[in-house]
């Protein structure tokens, strides 16, 4: 058998071929790479991911060795991939489009998207032509540059918003629908350019007239096809597969196969594949699985594969070698491009701020966003370069001034939440951040007259010194029920009704005699105030939030849902409190504290003069247990009550912390920061209760939740009550595993234990919740409202 030659041609390109495709996907790994490591570096300046694709793609498309890796072939190769992943973007982009807004009236993100476009349309048309983009004026590239100018790219703005939190404030969803309008007009309006003004690599031998008639009733016909068959189609796909099933592939074939023909259609005639594939989508279905697998199948293939190859594209035909920058006229191109984008968008949006009432700070950040540019006019900016409408200069002009839209985008959300900050609420409703020269203003919630004397003496020890002294709303949580619903009786005022039901009536008086008489003896620094939340169990909790809300609470106490029998144990509880009380703790805007009475009720009366009450304060670790600690503060000035602070310590000779830690997943970082508070919490506390002998302090060093349990059961009838945080969040070896076998995880692990059927009978339990930041706007709300 004879070896083979090595100066066989076959072999030799066969050899040729694979270093060629190896250089190619070396490429484009190295692209991945880089992109991705860019990414991460800009990361601490909140910039897209477009940012950093655009500044590698230019700064690796222009090297040397990468233009000499690209040949005639290659690069025509490279132009067939660009163009197959811009209608597989564009087809996305249609798809969540929705075309019949065109028939509805103005909203307001139509009304700031419609001024918007139409300024920087009219600036754009008035200054771009005496730019000499062009070698000779085109009425044709006029249009197109200043409806491209006029637009927005919605994808990035909107991973832009929704990256930054503020998708669900007020300025940020009109940001992303006013976007989502922007960026469908005008590329419908490009769209039906093109049938006036094509491009053709060859001629096609027919008048413009002729081929604009035939590309037109080409692109009705598939518009009709795809607005009236598809529904059908897709809805049969749908119906045929459903949710948590496998999609059949027969089905999706066709389905696919229906998108894929409705969306060539025109093209025969002689239409753009990309904004063919536009049209298409935005008349298909934008619901259901078939719709919902083709967008995240697209995405994914876009955001893996397609942008580092299409960005590599853009800086290898942004030829640097060719940008002139010794010429005035580049940089003016280039800086007037950028103010007409941006100058023109805000004017439009703060005149349309003037007429809706916005704002004018909100209005210049909506044109300033609403400027950014993306992958679709990137790709036009090279298109018209190689269609040899504009010069190599100027197309890499548009590219770096799509670039510098997108760069500060960033800059002007941090802006937006800055105001969102300053203008929200400066009152912290915690007892923590409270000023001491206020008065403390407590929402107290009581399910009846059983709940009055409870009530009664939780005020009383809770009323800390007579100035600034303490505002008590006490509440009544009724359920509303259709018998009830029946008696209201409207008010002259908007909103307001009269309950005249007997029963509720009879409840609320009696409730109210035991309050006032209460008050009458009791008056120095206590204020109270009746209030009423009467609704269905699931909107109760909505009527507590809005009440503490309006008052400015710093702390709302619930009753637990469950009752002390006479034998002292804790019966069921009921199901629609209990709801009502978690419903409250994940949304309140003050801290929260359930009280589990177990016999606070039953003492007559907290002398002032003598000690009559035992009460302890469990510490342990974080900010549930500081605001415990304050609200303690306040009891600690009770003369009346005894107060001792119980401090559970991590034994530090204990061997077994740290791997407990560890398999637990303790963010060590988080607890030293933690810890650091805490001791920061703790030592003012102790210098002014502790060191004057006002309050006992005993510590307790421990290894484990098991002996943390141990401990707890020890107290068991030592204090009448135990004010505890509820920990939710806090990683503590001390508390690890005890909420695995928690009864009520409402309450905390601690809180758990000591309000568990078989601890004391007679020591009630105050678990405290500070208050939640919801979101990750450090202290903001997500859905914020700024406008």
């Amino acid at each position: 058998m004879s070896d083979t030659n090595p100066d066989d041609p076959c072999s030799g390109k066969i050899s040729a071929l694979f270093t060629r495709v190896a250089k190619h996907v070396f490429g484009f790994f190295l692209m991945v790479v880089l992109c991705n490591v860019t990414h991460y570096l800009l990361r601490p300046f909140s910039q897209p991911r477009i940012t950093s694709d655009t500044f590698v793609g230019l700064l690796i498309g222009n090297l040397r060795i990468v233009h000499g890796f690209f040949d005639i072939s290659a690069a025509q190769t490279l132009r067939f991939i660009i163009d197959f992943g811009m209608i597989c973007y564009m087809f996305v982009l249609g798809i969540e489009m929705d075309p019949y807004v065109l028939f509805k009236l103005p909203t307001k993100d139509a009304t700031v998207a419609y001024a918007g476009m139409l300024s920087t349309f009219i600036l754009a048309g008035a200054i771009t032509p005496f730019l000499n983009y062009t070698q000779e004026f085109k009425m044709s590239f006029s249009l197109t540059l200043s409806t491209a100018l006029s637009s927005t790219a919605s994808p990035v703005l909107t991973r832009l918003i929704t990256s930054h939190k503020i998708g669900k404030s007020d300025i940020g969803q009109l940001v992303i629908a006013a976007g989502m309008h922007s960026d469908f007009i005008s590329t419908l309006l490009i769209s039906i350019g093109y049938i006036a003004y094509p491009i053709r690599e060859k001629p096609s031998g027919k008048s413009r007239l002729q081929d604009s008639m035939e590309m037109t009733i080409a692109l009705v016909i598939q518009t009709a096809i795809t607005a009236k068959v598809s529904p059908i189609i897709m809805n049969w796909v749908n119906n045929e597969n459903p949710e948590g099933k496998p999609m059949k592939g027969s089905h999706l074939v066709l389905a696919v196969a229906f998108m894929a023909l409705v969306s060539s259609c025109s093209t025969v005639y002689g239409f753009s594949p990309i904004l063919s594939a536009f049209m298409a989508g935005i008349f298909l279905p934008s619901e259901g699985r078939v719709s919902k697998w083709v967008i995240s199948k697209i995405n994914y293939l876009l955001s893996t594969i397609f942008y580092p190859i299409f960005f590599l594209w853009m800086g290898f035909e942004a030829d640097f070698r060719q940008f002139e920058p010794g010429q005035m006229g580049t940089w003016a191109r280039l800086f007037l491009l950028f103010l007409i984008a941006t100058v023109g968008k805000v004017a439009g949006t703060v005149l349309s701020g003037v007429l809706l009432g916005f704002h004018w700070p909100e209005s210049f950040a909506l044109g300033l966003l609403l400027s950014t540019k993306g992958h679709y006019q990137i790709y036009l900016a090279i298109a018209a370069e190689a269609a040899g409408t504009i010069s190599t200069s100027t197309s890499t002009v548009m590219v770096i001034a799509i670039f510098f839209t997108v760069v500060h985008a960033p800059t002007v959300v941090a802006y937006i939440i800055k105001r969102a900050r300053k203008r929200a609420p400066t009152h912290r409703m915690a007892l923590q951040s409270l000023d001491p020269s206020k008065e403390v203003r407590i929402l107290l919630g009581v399910h009846g007259p059983q709940d009055a004397p409870t009530a009664i003496n939780f005020t009383e020890i809770s009323r800390g010194t007579a100035d600034p002294g303490i505002a008590i709303y006490l509440t009544d949580m009724i359920e509303l029920t259709d018998n009830i619903a029946a008696t209201l009786v409207r008010g002259d005022e908007e909103d307001t009704v009269t309950v005249t039901d007997q029963s509720v009536t009879e409840m609320r008086e009696q409730v109210t005699a035991a309050a006032q008489a209460y008050i009458d003896h009791n008056s120095d620094g206590v204020k109270l105030r009746r209030l009423l939340a009467l609704s269905t169990f699931s909107g109760m909790s909505q009527d507590i939030c809005l009440l503490a809300e309006d008052l400015m609470t710093a702390l709302i106490i619930l009753p637990f849902h469950k009752r002390q029998r006479a034998d002292g144990t804790l019966d069921a509880g009921h199901p629609g409190f209990r709801y009502v009380n978690r419903k409250v703790l994940r949304n309140a805007p003050c801290s929260v504290g359930i009280l589990v009475d177990r016999g606070l009720g039953l003492v007559e009366k907290i002398s002032r003069s003598y000690t009559s009450l035992n009460v302890a304060v469990i510490f342990i670790s974080g900010k549930d247990d500081r605001e415990a600690l304050a609200y303690a503060g306040r009891v600690a000035c009770h003369p009346g009550v005894k107060l001792t602070v119980i401090r559970f310590l991590v034994e530090n000779s204990s061997e077994n912390t740290t791997r407990r830690a560890g398999s637990h997943r303790i963010n060590v970082a988080e607890q030293e920061e933690e810890m650091k508070q805490d001791d920061e919490c703790f030592a003012e506390f102790y210098e002014r209760c502790v060191a004057g002998g006002q309050v006992a302090y005993m510590e307790k060093h421990l290894a484990n939740s098991a002996e943390t349990y141990s401990t707890l059961r020890s107290l068991e009838g030592q204090y009448a009550l135990i004010i505890v945080g509820r920990g939710g969040s806090v990683n503590s070896v001390l508390t690890v595993g005890m909420n695995d076998w928690q009864q009520c995880p409402e309450l905390g692990p601690i809180g758990d234990v000591l309000s568990g059927s078989d601890f004391s009978v007679k020591t009630s339990v105050l678990i405290i919740q500070t208050n939640n930041v919801r979101g990750e706007l450090d202290g903001l709300d997500e859905d914020f409202s700024i406008m």
